[in-house]
């Protein structure tokens, strides 16, 4: 750990735990359908690590033996990835199964149907946050989705809800993942270099403790993201860091699963 990202992301640490400030560092893993040995080795990382995870799962393409494979998986935190993982946007847009160019009533729907597959299949264990596909979803109907039943909506860093607000915003802000460069792990100094920044970042602009999200795609996951994930939770064993269980962002203390083991 002498190199030098780990020494950058060491010392913006230390400055964190020297002000008396915490991160909490929490993550969320996209579009889980089936067992695989992929989701395996993400359970299996979660526990080595006592970092619980948010599962966001595909509810039409999910399927029945998802819900026995993740009552052997305490740590995976499932909950509604969209509703197909259907790209609805016009010719030439930007990937969205819920942009602004449908109709309220028709969204509604498809949120509602998925939701009620997802509650079929996972009954309680399924969380009350939406994660729209590629993290978009138009602002007015994201301020429906609390009407809808659900009390989070996660997307990425810079999302926001607009004038009409919406349920409680839980934005991933790290991606492991190099989507433009061929669905490829990015290495672990990379992430770790723009960890430090942007905590350094954060910490000059924000006053108190913050929340960090770390975004995985446990089904794409090469060697090159698996060895980031582990370093990145390794990391996550300084005193300025504390994991948190995404449970807990919609769930009272003490109303967990059955067999649900905090972090």
């Amino acid at each position: 750990m002498n190199a030098p990202h780990w020494q950058a992301l060491t010392f913006e640490l230390d400055r964190w735990s020297a002000s008396g400030r915490k991160i909490g560092l929490w993550l969320r893993d996209d579009d889980a359908v089936a067992p695989s040995p992929a989701l395996d080795r993400l359970s299996d990382l979660a526990e080595r690590f006592a970092a619980p995870v948010l599962l966001a799962v595909i509810p039409m393409l999910a399927e029945p033996a998802l819900e026995g494979a993740l009552r052997g998986m305490p740590l995976l935190r499932p909950c509604q990835h969209g509703t197909s993982h259907l790209n609805r946007a016009p010719a030439g847009g930007k990937k969205s199964e819920f942009g602004p160019d449908r109709e309220a009533a028709a969204v509604d729907a498809d949120i509602a149907r998925g939701w009620q597959r997802l509650r079929d299949l996972l009954g309680d264990a399924a969380l009350p946050i939406f994660v729209p596909p590629w993290n978009r979803i138009a602002q007015g109907h994201a301020a429906r989705l609390g009407a809808l039943g659900f009390a989070g909506l996660s997307c990425f860093r810079d999302y926001r809800l607009g004038p009409a607000g919406g349920p409680r915003l839980l934005n991933t802000h790290v991606d492991i993942m190099d989507w433009h460069g061929g669905r490829v792990g990015r290495p672990a100094a990379d992430i770790l270099t723009e960890l430090a920044a942007l905590l350094a970042d954060r910490r000059r602009s924000e006053a108190g403790d913050i929340e960090l999200g770390l975004l995985l795609h446990h089904r794409d996951h090469d060697e090159t993201a698996w060895s980031a994930l582990s370093d990145l939770l390794q990391a996550a064993t300084h005193p300025a860091v504390h994991l948190i269980d995404p449970a807990s962002f919609v769930r009272p203390p003490g109303s967990g699963r059955q067999g649900d083991s905090a972090a």
